[in-house]
């Protein structure tokens, strides 16, 4: 473990700063835990195939959001966004590798508010971007005003396996494309697990100052590409056993072109041996995964601390795994714009719960924010979640909101994609470039487009409405950073 920057008595000393501050042993502790590329193939939201007991098991003391949204389905976008509580078009961040510190240098994070407020607030891998594998070890893209403590640990996925061991689509890249390992090493060598080893580590000295809350964010690098699990995880899936998507061509005749621009030339090479051999390998990832989540609840459990830490467990987008002829992420359709989201409250959510009202990951700031008692800077665009927490049967705001940009420099456009209870409805460059519309009732895995139906009139019209009216929500107040309105990131709808 990395750990020499701070040892354990400094860690320590941190730990007793501004103790006494805002009634500080009477809020919560914060444990948020996320995970890089993770779908919703989770046993707690119905995939009969998947073993992660672990994600299960907090649901059963939590609430599982079943509609829960990124705004933007791409790493930096995405967690830029969910730790600063405001949408891409406010942060300026609409690929990766860049900061917020770049374009809105003033904002206070999510973790900063609380260690602004007393809370002691640590890191352990990623929270901001990083570039998988090349940055694992390092602080990658990592905002230094947002913690305390960062612990960068780097296991055997990426500092021993070499890349002629590891398949990969495109010879000798590995974080980009589709891309797998079963390794033979010890599971205890890997990344994710050296930082639940260093998650347990700090949750014990934690334990030892009851009177300084915590904020500990513990970002799993799995599932992201490469695709690399000990082989007795590629063991519980066997590749005959997994699925392919079927009807593909028949199912793309009715999608515009941007919808699908996010495909990778290098697919399609895929057969359907590749296809099989990538899922079993997504799903190893995430049920080694899933087990390092375990030893970080286990931990949490042993030393005292649940009844009084509020757990967060969450994606930073989702994934495509060959429904509409998509892998990976950066489409607005529900497999890559839908993420797992857990949020257990001690106190104040009751366990087992659902809740099915759209929900975005820029919800997590004023919640966590409002729960803990810590004070959140004027301006923050998400709901919080709280009342949906007490009364999971809450409509909440009733929508949600995830965009993402085609093309580059003067040619670029962006697609926004409305989720409302019933419907996604997803506009590309103001509509000039295609619109569709998914009735979710009747067609779940989005396969017929309505959106030229003119049966379905009405409901494109006062979705489009709404659609726009939600877009002009994500803007900062008129007259402040003007450029994000005029400049590279303006979103080319009409009357926005």
């Amino acid at each position: 473990m990395n750990r020499s920057i701070t040892p354990g008595f400094l860690l320590l000393a941190l730990l007793g700063v501004a103790a006494d501050r805002a009634g500080a042993a009477d809020r919560p502790n914060v444990l948020f835990l996320i995970s890089d590329d993770l779908n919703n193939a989770l046993g707690c939201y119905g995939n009969p195939l998947m073993e992660t007991p672990n994600i299960d098991r907090l649901a059963a003391r939590g609430v599982r959001f079943d509609r829960a949204y990124c705004q933007y389905p791409l790493c930096g976008p995405s967690r830029n966004s969910m730790l600063t509580g405001l949408y891409p078009n406010s942060t300026g961040i609409l690929a990766n590798s860049q900061i917020f510190r770049q374009t809105i240098p003033s904002a206070v994070s999510l973790p900063q508010a609380f260690r602004l407020d007393g809370y002691f607030a640590g890191r352990i891998g990623k929270l901001y971007h990083y570039n998988v594998p090349n940055s694992i070890g390092t602080n990658g893209h990592d905002d230094p005003g947002s913690w305390e403590l960062e612990l960068n640990p780097a296991g055997v996925d990426r500092l021993v396996e070499q890349p002629d061991e590891i398949f990969s689509l495109v010879p000798g890249q590995f974080g980009g494309t589709l891309s797998w390992y079963a390794s033979p090493r010890p599971e205890e060598q890997h990344t994710d697990a050296l930082q639940a080893v260093d998650a347990e580590w700090v949750l014990e000295r934690c334990a030892r100052r009851p009177d300084r809350p915590f904020f500990l964010a513990v970002g799993f690098f799995r599932p992201h590409t490469p695709y690399v699990a000990p082989e007795s995880y590629f063991g519980r899936y066997p590749k005959e056993r997994m699925p392919v998507v079927e009807g593909v061509e028949e199912d793309q005749r009715d999608i515009p072109p941007p919808g699908l621009m996010s495909s990778k030339k290098e697919q399609d090479a895929l057969t359907d041996d590749l296809r099989r051999e990538a899922l079993q390998a997504y799903y190893a990832s995430i049920s080694f995964m899933d087990a390092q989540v375990g030893k970080v609840l286990d931990a949490l459990d042993r030393l005292g601390l649940a009844e009084d830490t509020i757990i967060v467990m969450t994606s930073d987008h989702g994934y495509h795994t060959g429904e509409h002829g998509l892998w990976q992420k950066m489409s607005l359709f529900e497999e890559s714009a839908r993420v797992p989201l857990i949020i257990a409250a001690p106190g104040v959510s009751r366990g087992g719960t659902v809740s099915e009202a759209p929900v975005g990951l820029v919800d997590l700031y004023p919640t966590l924010a409002e729960l803990c008692g810590v004070d959140a800077p004027d301006g923050l665009q998400g709901q919080s979640l709280v009342p949906l927490l007490k009364d999971p049967e809450a409509p909440g705001r009733g929508w949600a909101l995830s965009q993402v940009r085609r093309g580059g420099g003067q040619g670029g456009f962006l697609g926004y994609s409305l989720r409302t209870p019933r419907w996604r409805y997803t506009e590309w460059d103001g509509g000039d470039r295609g619109r569709e519309l998914y009735d979710h009732d009747a067609d779940p895995r989005e396969l017929t487009n309505l959106a030229d139906d003119h049966g379905h009139a009405d409901a494109v019209a006062e979705l489009s409405a709404l659609l726009r009216e939600a877009v002009g929500s994500t803007f900062p107040p008129s007259g402040e950073t003007p450029e994000l309105r005029d400049g590279p990131w303006a979103p080319n709808l009409t009357n926005p």
